[in-house]
């Protein structure tokens, strides 16, 4: 039997998703807690791989087992048995088509942005504290140049073993709340360190230091030297992964 899982979990004190040899990746946690419930070993398979300090409100994750367990069951059993940062939200019955990774059609990732002169304390594992003021407008209108199919060798890390650089982005939007930006991307996938990336180098533009254009000169260098700074990792969460309707999953969420 074939279990889907939505998950979300606070990135902070794991070295990304995927486990490691050597540090902590959320993705032991949950194979572990599974592996109780099921009381069998149990292998998962990730939407989308996060980064170390990356957090996620909506991650897609399948596994197989031979226990029958009702989804109530799945769901309680595991958050019984994870740790506070990680918790199951819904957990579904799918066919063995399904797959976490391949079968999505879409990711979505948000990244927040605190502009003011006073720090949080509250936020700090939360959102990127850039205290020199953004121009939301400015950051917006640069951003549209992304929108579309492109080579992102630009904004990929130089440690990316993606075999193409070629990605496509069909929305992307930078708005501000108060004292608060946000980024949101949505793509059929992204390459390693790739909204980090472009957030850096929209907020060169955001505090002036560089036109609206310049971000379409960027692009087309394919060239990581040639962008901005790559944003801190704790400011990004993967809030959503789209599949065919025909699936029946729950609608991706939107915080």
């Amino acid at each position: 039997m074939r279990i889907a899982l939505g998950i979300e979990y606070d990135g902070t004190s794991y070295n990304g998703w995927q486990r490691q040899k050597t540090g902590l990746g959320v993705q032991q946690r949950v194979e572990e807690a599974l592996a109780i419930v099921a009381n069998e070993d149990v292998e998962v398979v990730c939407a989308g791989r996060t980064d170390t300090g990356v957090h996620a409100s909506g991650q897609v994750i399948h596994f197989d087992s031979q226990r029958e367990r009702s989804e109530r069951g799945w769901l309680l059993g595991a958050n019984t048995n994870l740790p506070a940062d990680i918790a199951v939200i819904w957990a579904q019955p799918v066919d063995d088509e399904f797959h976490a990774r391949f079968s999505a059609t879409a990711r979505r990732y948000r990244y927040l942005i605190l502009n003011r002169l006073q720090r949080s304390a509250l936020h700090r594992d939360r959102a990127w504290w850039v205290y020199e003021p953004l121009d939301a407008v400015r950051m917006h209108e640069a951003a549209q140049h992304l929108v579309g199919k492109h080579d992102f060798s630009a904004f990929r890390a130089a440690g990316c073993q993606a075999k193409t650089a070629v990605r496509e982005i069909s929305h992307i939007a930078v708005s501000r709340c108060d004292d608060w930006l946000t980024l949101e991307v949505t793509a059929n996938a992204f390459l390693q360190h790739m909204v980090r990336n472009i957030t850096g180098t929209l907020a060169a533009v955001g505090q002036g230091e560089q036109e609206i254009d310049w971000i379409a000169t960027v692009l087309e260098s394919r060239d990581r030297k040639a962008g901005g700074i790559a944003a801190p990792p704790h400011g990004l969460t993967l809030v959503g992964v789209d599949y065919p309707e025909s699936f029946g999953l729950p609608a991706a969420g939107c915080c």
